[in-house]
Protein backbone atom coordinates (compact mmCIF):
# COMPACT_ATOMS: atom_id res chain seq x y z
CA UNK A 1 0.00 0.00 0.00
CA UNK A 2 1.21 3.17 -1.06
CA UNK A 3 2.22 5.92 1.63
CA UNK A 4 0.25 8.81 2.36
CA UNK A 5 2.08 12.05 0.70
CA UNK A 6 1.19 15.23 2.67
CA UNK A 7 1.93 18.64 0.86
CA UNK A 8 1.87 21.09 4.43
CA UNK A 9 2.34 24.10 2.57
CA UNK A 10 -0.90 23.60 -0.13
CA UNK A 11 -2.98 21.46 2.39
CA UNK A 12 -2.85 18.54 -0.43
CA UNK A 13 -3.28 15.03 1.09
CA UNK A 14 -2.84 11.86 -1.32
CA UNK A 15 -4.55 8.93 -0.58
CA UNK A 16 -3.59 5.16 -1.01
CA UNK A 17 -6.69 4.75 -2.88
CA UNK A 18 -5.45 7.93 -5.32
CA UNK A 19 -8.19 10.27 -3.89
CA UNK A 20 -6.71 13.43 -3.47
CA UNK A 21 -8.29 15.62 -0.28
CA UNK A 22 -8.96 19.32 -1.66
CA UNK A 23 -6.92 22.44 -0.43
CA UNK A 24 -8.94 24.50 2.03
CA UNK A 25 -9.69 27.16 -0.66
CA UNK A 26 -11.46 24.77 -3.18
CA UNK A 27 -14.28 23.74 -0.28
CA UNK A 28 -17.06 25.34 -0.53
CA UNK A 29 -20.50 24.88 0.56
CA UNK A 30 -22.70 22.49 -0.44
CA UNK A 31 -25.49 23.41 -3.79
CA UNK A 32 -28.31 25.23 -2.09
CA UNK A 33 -30.40 22.60 -4.11
CA UNK A 34 -29.08 19.65 -1.77
CA UNK A 35 -29.88 21.62 1.27
CA UNK A 36 -33.30 22.54 0.28
CA UNK A 37 -33.73 18.83 -0.67
CA UNK A 38 -33.07 17.60 2.56
CA UNK A 39 -36.01 17.16 4.25
CA UNK A 40 -37.83 15.14 1.54
CA UNK A 41 -35.04 13.13 0.76
CA UNK A 42 -34.49 12.40 4.60
CA UNK A 43 -38.28 11.11 4.35
CA UNK A 44 -37.65 9.52 1.75
CA UNK A 45 -34.62 7.41 3.38
CA UNK A 46 -36.89 7.12 6.50
CA UNK A 47 -39.48 4.90 3.95
CA UNK A 48 -37.03 3.19 2.41
CA UNK A 49 -35.12 1.75 5.97
CA UNK A 50 -38.53 0.89 6.95
CA UNK A 51 -39.12 -1.33 3.55
CA UNK A 52 -35.73 -2.04 3.60
CA UNK A 53 -35.96 -4.17 7.24
CA UNK A 54 -36.35 -8.09 6.21
CA UNK A 55 -32.83 -7.51 4.54
CA UNK A 56 -31.12 -5.50 7.18
CA UNK A 57 -32.08 -8.72 9.75
CA UNK A 58 -29.26 -10.30 7.37
CA UNK A 59 -26.72 -7.51 8.62
CA UNK A 60 -24.04 -9.39 10.53
CA UNK A 61 -24.71 -10.44 13.98
CA UNK A 62 -22.80 -8.28 16.46
CA UNK A 63 -20.42 -9.29 19.20
CA UNK A 64 -22.11 -8.21 22.04
CA UNK A 65 -19.43 -5.23 22.86
CA UNK A 66 -20.18 -1.82 23.74
CA UNK A 67 -21.36 0.89 21.31
CA UNK A 68 -22.13 4.42 21.89
CA UNK A 69 -23.63 6.16 19.45
CA UNK A 70 -23.22 10.42 19.56
CA UNK A 71 -25.55 13.04 17.96
CA UNK A 72 -25.06 15.97 15.78
CA UNK A 73 -24.73 19.35 16.30
CA UNK A 74 -28.31 20.84 18.22
CA UNK A 75 -29.84 17.07 18.32
CA UNK A 76 -29.72 14.88 20.96
CA UNK A 77 -30.24 11.23 21.40
CA UNK A 78 -33.80 10.98 19.88
CA UNK A 79 -32.04 11.70 16.37
CA UNK A 80 -30.29 8.69 17.04
CA UNK A 81 -32.40 6.08 18.73
CA UNK A 82 -34.06 4.28 15.46
CA UNK A 83 -30.04 3.13 14.32
CA UNK A 84 -29.59 2.67 18.30
CA UNK A 85 -32.24 0.25 18.00
CA UNK A 86 -31.39 -1.07 14.95
CA UNK A 87 -27.58 -2.19 16.57
CA UNK A 88 -29.08 -3.67 19.67
CA UNK A 89 -31.18 -6.08 17.63
CA UNK A 90 -27.94 -7.09 16.17
CA UNK A 91 -26.53 -8.09 19.81
CA UNK A 92 -24.62 -5.10 20.73
CA UNK A 93 -24.41 -3.41 23.94
CA UNK A 94 -25.60 -0.22 22.95
CA UNK A 95 -25.65 3.12 24.48
CA UNK A 96 -26.56 6.66 23.91
CA UNK A 97 -24.37 9.68 25.03
CA UNK A 98 -26.92 10.87 27.64
CA UNK A 99 -24.99 14.46 27.49
CA UNK A 100 -28.39 15.60 26.25
CA UNK A 101 -28.33 18.36 23.44
CA UNK A 102 -24.90 18.36 21.31
CA UNK A 103 -23.44 21.90 21.64
CA UNK A 104 -19.91 21.02 21.09
CA UNK A 105 -17.76 22.39 24.54
CA UNK A 106 -20.71 23.20 26.33
CA UNK A 107 -21.87 19.33 26.55
CA UNK A 108 -18.66 17.73 25.76
CA UNK A 109 -16.31 20.10 28.63
CA UNK A 110 -13.89 22.24 27.25
CA UNK A 111 -11.16 19.53 27.06
CA UNK A 112 -13.88 16.82 26.33
CA UNK A 113 -13.75 15.83 29.94
CA UNK A 114 -17.63 14.99 29.81
CA UNK A 115 -17.09 12.60 26.87
CA UNK A 116 -14.44 10.90 27.89
CA UNK A 117 -15.24 10.36 31.58
CA UNK A 118 -19.21 8.79 29.74
CA UNK A 119 -16.90 6.45 27.59
CA UNK A 120 -14.35 5.17 30.75
CA UNK A 121 -18.05 4.50 32.64
CA UNK A 122 -19.06 1.96 29.64
CA UNK A 123 -15.77 1.21 29.87
CA UNK A 124 -15.29 -0.02 33.27
CA UNK A 125 -18.17 -1.62 33.31
CA UNK A 126 -18.44 -3.83 30.63
CA UNK A 127 -14.63 -4.59 30.81
CA UNK A 128 -14.10 -3.84 27.13
CA UNK A 129 -13.77 -1.15 24.64
CA UNK A 130 -16.00 0.99 22.94
CA UNK A 131 -16.74 1.50 19.56
CA UNK A 132 -18.30 5.20 18.98
CA UNK A 133 -20.60 5.79 16.23
CA UNK A 134 -20.90 9.13 15.55
CA UNK A 135 -23.21 11.73 13.25
CA UNK A 136 -22.05 14.84 12.25
CA UNK A 137 -20.67 17.04 15.20
CA UNK A 138 -20.42 13.55 16.82
CA UNK A 139 -18.27 12.04 14.62
CA UNK A 140 -15.75 14.65 15.06
CA UNK A 141 -16.47 14.53 19.28
CA UNK A 142 -15.93 10.92 19.10
CA UNK A 143 -12.75 11.27 16.51
CA UNK A 144 -11.15 13.84 19.03
CA UNK A 145 -12.03 11.30 22.21
CA UNK A 146 -10.07 8.58 20.31
CA UNK A 147 -6.92 10.81 20.18
CA UNK A 148 -7.04 11.54 23.35
CA UNK A 149 -7.97 7.82 25.08
CA UNK A 150 -6.70 5.42 22.78
CA UNK A 151 -7.23 3.06 25.08
CA UNK A 152 -10.54 3.07 25.94
CA UNK A 153 -11.94 2.72 22.15
CA UNK A 154 -11.97 -0.25 19.88
CA UNK A 155 -13.20 1.75 16.55
CA UNK A 156 -14.43 5.24 15.33
CA UNK A 157 -16.99 5.57 12.54
CA UNK A 158 -18.22 8.99 11.58
CA UNK A 159 -21.12 9.92 9.01
CA UNK A 160 -20.65 13.17 7.70
CA UNK A 161 -18.80 14.64 10.13
CA UNK A 162 -16.34 17.60 9.37
CA UNK A 163 -13.39 16.91 11.11
CA UNK A 164 -11.05 18.71 9.22
CA UNK A 165 -10.83 20.87 6.10
CA UNK A 166 -12.31 24.43 5.90
CA UNK A 167 -15.03 24.85 9.18
CA UNK A 168 -17.03 27.92 6.74
CA UNK A 169 -18.05 25.66 4.26
CA UNK A 170 -21.36 24.20 6.22
CA UNK A 171 -24.70 25.59 5.82
CA UNK A 172 -25.34 26.01 9.84
CA UNK A 173 -22.30 28.83 10.49
CA UNK A 174 -24.80 30.72 12.02
CA UNK A 175 -26.71 29.06 14.55
CA UNK A 176 -23.34 26.93 15.32
CA UNK A 177 -22.40 30.29 16.31
CA UNK A 178 -25.31 31.18 18.09
CA UNK A 179 -25.77 28.14 19.99
CA UNK A 180 -22.13 27.78 20.87
CA UNK A 181 -20.09 31.28 20.80
CA UNK A 182 -17.51 29.98 18.64
CA UNK A 183 -16.78 32.54 15.73
CA UNK A 184 -16.42 29.55 12.64
CA UNK A 185 -13.63 32.28 11.32
CA UNK A 186 -11.37 31.63 13.98
CA UNK A 187 -11.38 28.25 14.06
CA UNK A 188 -9.60 28.23 10.46
CA UNK A 189 -6.85 27.28 12.14
CA UNK A 190 -8.25 25.51 15.30
CA UNK A 191 -6.07 22.14 16.22
CA UNK A 192 -9.54 20.29 15.00
CA UNK A 193 -9.65 21.24 11.93
CA UNK A 194 -5.52 21.82 11.37
CA UNK A 195 -5.56 18.11 12.57
CA UNK A 196 -8.03 16.32 11.59
CA UNK A 197 -7.34 14.78 8.22
CA UNK A 198 -4.47 12.20 10.57
CA UNK A 199 -5.04 8.81 10.82
CA UNK A 200 -6.47 7.47 14.39
CA UNK A 201 -4.34 5.44 16.56
CA UNK A 202 -7.74 3.14 16.18
CA UNK A 203 -9.52 1.76 13.08
CA UNK A 204 -11.68 4.13 11.74
CA UNK A 205 -14.25 4.80 8.40
CA UNK A 206 -15.62 8.14 7.84
CA UNK A 207 -18.51 7.58 5.81
CA UNK A 208 -19.79 10.75 3.44
CA UNK A 209 -21.79 11.94 0.89
CA UNK A 210 -21.47 14.21 -1.81
CA UNK A 211 -24.95 15.13 -2.09
CA UNK A 212 -24.39 16.48 1.80
CA UNK A 213 -26.90 19.27 1.58
CA UNK A 214 -25.72 20.65 5.24
CA UNK A 215 -21.39 20.31 5.03
CA UNK A 216 -18.82 20.00 2.25
CA UNK A 217 -17.97 16.17 1.21
CA UNK A 218 -14.78 17.05 1.81
CA UNK A 219 -14.56 18.45 5.34
CA UNK A 220 -15.61 14.65 5.88
CA UNK A 221 -12.38 12.55 4.84
CA UNK A 222 -9.44 11.24 6.14
CA UNK A 223 -5.85 10.00 4.92
CA UNK A 224 -5.69 6.68 4.73
CA UNK A 225 -3.55 3.80 6.19
CA UNK A 226 -3.81 0.19 6.92
CA UNK A 227 -6.74 0.65 9.44
CA UNK A 228 -8.32 3.67 7.89
CA UNK A 229 -10.97 4.40 5.39
CA UNK A 230 -13.01 6.58 3.45
CA UNK A 231 -16.52 5.13 2.45
CA UNK A 232 -18.82 7.12 0.08
CA UNK A 233 -22.51 6.91 -0.10
CA UNK A 234 -25.81 8.19 -1.06
CA UNK A 235 -27.23 9.61 1.01
CA UNK A 236 -28.24 13.03 2.68
CA UNK A 237 -27.27 14.63 6.07
CA UNK A 238 -29.79 13.49 7.85
CA UNK A 239 -30.61 10.54 6.53
CA UNK A 240 -26.61 9.37 7.95
CA UNK A 241 -29.26 8.21 11.12
CA UNK A 242 -32.20 6.36 8.96
CA UNK A 243 -30.70 4.82 5.61
CA UNK A 244 -30.58 1.61 5.19
CA UNK A 245 -27.33 1.25 2.99
CA UNK A 246 -25.52 3.43 5.90
CA UNK A 247 -27.24 1.41 8.85
CA UNK A 248 -25.99 -2.01 6.92
CA UNK A 249 -22.31 -0.21 6.21
CA UNK A 250 -22.38 0.43 10.14
CA UNK A 251 -23.42 -3.12 10.75
CA UNK A 252 -20.16 -4.23 8.70
CA UNK A 253 -17.64 -1.99 10.16
CA UNK A 254 -18.63 -3.13 13.86
CA UNK A 255 -19.29 -6.76 13.35
CA UNK A 256 -15.10 -7.10 12.50
CA UNK A 257 -13.44 -8.76 15.24
CA UNK A 258 -11.09 -6.57 17.62
CA UNK A 259 -7.62 -6.82 15.84
CA UNK A 260 -8.58 -8.02 12.53
CA UNK A 261 -9.77 -4.71 11.02
CA UNK A 262 -10.71 -5.18 7.25
CA UNK A 263 -11.34 -2.56 4.57
CA UNK A 264 -14.74 -2.47 3.34
CA UNK A 265 -16.99 -4.75 1.39
CA UNK A 266 -18.69 -2.36 -0.76
CA UNK A 267 -21.25 -5.65 -1.95
CA UNK A 268 -24.08 -7.13 -0.72
CA UNK A 269 -27.71 -5.99 -1.09
CA UNK A 270 -26.67 -2.29 -0.94
CA UNK A 271 -23.80 -1.99 -3.42
CA UNK A 272 -25.89 0.27 -5.62
CA UNK A 273 -25.45 2.85 -2.65
CA UNK A 274 -22.05 3.20 -2.13
CA UNK A 275 -19.22 4.81 -5.17
CA UNK A 276 -15.84 2.34 -4.57
CA UNK A 277 -12.24 4.58 -4.70
CA UNK A 278 -11.78 3.84 -8.21
CA UNK A 279 -15.35 5.22 -9.51
CA UNK A 280 -14.51 8.02 -7.44
CA UNK A 281 -10.90 8.93 -8.93
CA UNK A 282 -12.64 8.67 -12.30
CA UNK A 283 -14.89 11.73 -11.36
Amino acid sequence: MAPVQMKHGACRIDTPSGQVMSKKQDIVRPFAGWTIAEAPRSLLELSMLAMSYPVLTSAPRGDGHPVMVLPGFATNDQMTAILRQFLSRLGYAVHAWDLGWNLDQHTTGENGEHIARRIREIRDKSGSKVSLVGWSLGGVIAREAARRDPADVRQVITLGSPFTGDPSATNLNTLYELLTGNRVADMRHHRRYADGHAVLPVPSSAVYSRSDGITAWQNCVSETDAQTENIEVISSHFGFVTNPAVFHLVAHRLAQAEGEWQPFDYGGPFAACYRKPAEQDRR
